[in-house]
């Protein structure tokens, strides 16, 4: 009565933490019930299922419940404002989708604002030079995001004339464009019937069923179960409602049981074991990588950059030159904890540099190390210095503030730890 397994697309948890936003207070309980007696709420009946009075209750309850507890975010048109025929703006939609993509709701609201003021529709965000996207973005991760966002706002204002598609199979033909995300903005935005799952929409099945197929491989058959009780008409609502419900009760560790408006068709509830789903398979430890990047100051108090290459980690982002990061942890000397420049091979510009200048490098002042978590493995960055004084730098690289904006994260560390070691 399940659907296959093998799916190996991980989840999407950027919603999780949602704490710190309020939710719609108000009484519109009859407008509510009016659009919810017109609308047909009811589930696929064609479906398997296991409790079909439980499963028919869940959509009606879930967006009652969305409907006086909504989160206030400001990329979301409020439900009572959606009821009385408020559309939501695709590019809002979007963008919020493709900057939540593995980042927090309270790491992505402020910022969100941000690119909406100084890019306030997508016409602007595609006229815009990528540089700028770029340096906006630093500090948010997954940079590849960066560059697709720009990408396809050149695309929907090309191919599309400025607007949005609305169906799921032209979104998927967007740069940066996924699955899930397709299927979010379909329903969001155009009220399409798309099937939403992210790590919020997964958690909340696989308790109700007590689905015990571990993660990843269980998302095909929690897509089918989803579905399953998806009601026929308010598909962005619902798929919201979902969400909020993930984020703010239906939580991974501590889940709030007592507030959840559904929990009488939840089957782990019953069970008394909520807090054991979804079942995930072990995680592999991560690997370690290494390599070292040089902070080359000069008289006046500034850095030089590079701009990183186009394909890769990072890629066109402005960064520290230095050594590439495949270095594993068995071939760096054990006598020290640091990477010294003759262990790890240079990359970028610096790799290019006369023999003059890479002797320079070579008498770089060790001052520490920094340590960043990607998604697949964990970087050692040794940080070097090397007073470049008034002397030209080599080709490839340019002078920088060291505060300005648009270095990522692990770039900005090496950068405060220098700092941090010049006022000593």
């Amino acid at each position: 009565m399940q659907g296959p397994e093998g799916c190996t697309s991980h989840a999407i948890n950027a919603r999780a933490h949602a704490s710190s936003f309020h939710f719609h207070g108000g009484s519109i309980a009859q407008t509510v019930m009016a659009h919810q007696t017109a609308l047909d709420l009811s589930p696929d009946t064609d479906a398997p299922v296991a409790d079909p009075l439980s499963r028919a209750q869940i959509a009606p309850a879930l967006l009652n419940w969305y409907d006086h507890h909504a989160r206030v975010l400001p990329w979301r048109v409020a439900p009572a404002a959606r009821l009385s025929g408020v559309r939501p703006d695709p590019y809002r939609v979007w963008l919020s989708e493709i900057m939540l993509q593995q980042t927090t709701v309270a790491t992505v609201a402020p910022r969100f604002n941000e690119f909406l003021a100084r890019w306030p529709t997508v016409a602007h965000m595609a006229r815009a030079p990528r540089e700028d996207i770029l340096a906006a973005w630093a500090g948010l991760g997954y940079y590849a995001r960066a560059r697709n966002l720009h990408a396809c706002a050149e695309q929907v204002v090309e191919t599309f004339d400025g607007r949005f598609p609305d169906t799921e199979e032209k979104l998927l033909t967007l740069p940066g464009v996924g699955a899930y995300t397709a299927a979010a903005i379909a329903a969001i935005a155009f009220d399409e019937r798309a099937i939403v799952l992210d790590g919020n929409i997964e958690r909340v099945t696989a308790r109700l069923f007590a689905h015990d197929a571990p993660l990843p491989g269980a998302k095909p058959a929690l897509r089918q179960l989803t579905q399953s009780y998806w009601p026929h008409a308010r598909h962005g609502c619902f798929a919201q409602a979902l969400m909020d419900l993930g984020a703010s009760v239906c939580r991974p560790k501590t889940p709030l049981c007592s507030q959840c408006p559904v929990r009488g068709a939840c089957a782990a509830w019953a069970a008394g074991n909520a807090a054991d789903y979804p079942k995930k398979q072990p995680k592999k430890p991560k690997p370690v990588r290494h390599g070292f990047v040089v902070v080359i100051s000069s008289t006046h108090g500034r850095i030089a950059v590079e701009t990183r290459p186009e394909r890769g980690l990072l890629g066109g982002m402005l960064g520290l030159p230095g050594s590439d990061w495949s270095t594993p942890q068995e071939n760096i000397s054990k006598q020290s904890d640091t990477v010294e420049a003759e262990q790890v091979p240079l990359a970028g510009p610096i790799a290019q540099a006369d023999k003059r200048a890479q002797n320079r490098l070579a008498k770089g002042q060790t001052v520490g190390r920094v340590r960043h978590t990607f998604t697949h493995f964990h970087l050692e960055l040794t940080v070097q210095v090397v007073d470049w004084g008034k002397s030209a730098l080599p080709a490839g690289l340019q002078w920088a503030d060291p505060g300005a904006k648009g270095l990522p994260t692990v770039m900005k560390k090496a950068v405060d730890l220098y700092l941090a070691q010049s006022r000593l």
